[in-house]
C-alpha cells in the first residue's frame, strides 16, 4: 500500500508536470529552474537601462543554461520551459547589450 501515499504540494505536481515519461530528472528539472529565473531576471532587467549589467549577463547566462538544459532534456514540458526561458533571456540580453552591454561605463 506504499504507493497509496503519495505526497500531495506544489513540488510534487511540478515534478509530474516536468516528468511526464514516469521517470525522475532532477538534473534535467534543476536545469530548467535555473534557466527559468535567470531568464526572467534578464527579461525584468532589461526593461530598466539602468541595470544593463545584471540584464546583459544574466540574459548570457540564461541563454547558456537554457541551451544546455535544451541538449540533456528528456521530456516534452522540459523542452518547453527552456525554449520559453531561452526567449526571455535573450530578450533580456539584447536589452541590455543596447542600453550598455556586459562592461558598459565599467571600461571607458
Amino acid at each position: 500500500m506504499a504507493q497509496a501515499v503519495r505526497e500531495r504540494g506544489f513540488r510534487s505536481q511540478l515534478g509530474n508536470i516536468l516528468n511526464s515519461d514516469g521517470k525522475p530528472h532532477p538534473v534535467e528539472n534543476a536545469w530548467v529552474a535555473a534557466a527559468v529565473v535567470v531568464g526572467l531576471v534578464a527579461f525584468v532587467a532589461g526593461f530598466f537601462p539602468g541595470l544593463h549589467l545584471l540584464a546583459s549577463w544574466a540574459g548570457l547566462l540564461g541563454i547558456l543554461a537554457a541551451a544546455w538544459g535544451q541538449m540533456i532534456s528528456a521530456t516534452t514540458a522540459e523542452r518547453f520551459l527552456l525554449i520559453i526561458s531561452l526567449g526571455a533571456a535573450a530578450v533580456g540580453f539584447y536589452l541590455g547589450m543596447a542600453n550598455g552591454g556586459l562592461f558598459g561605463g565599467i571600461l571607458g
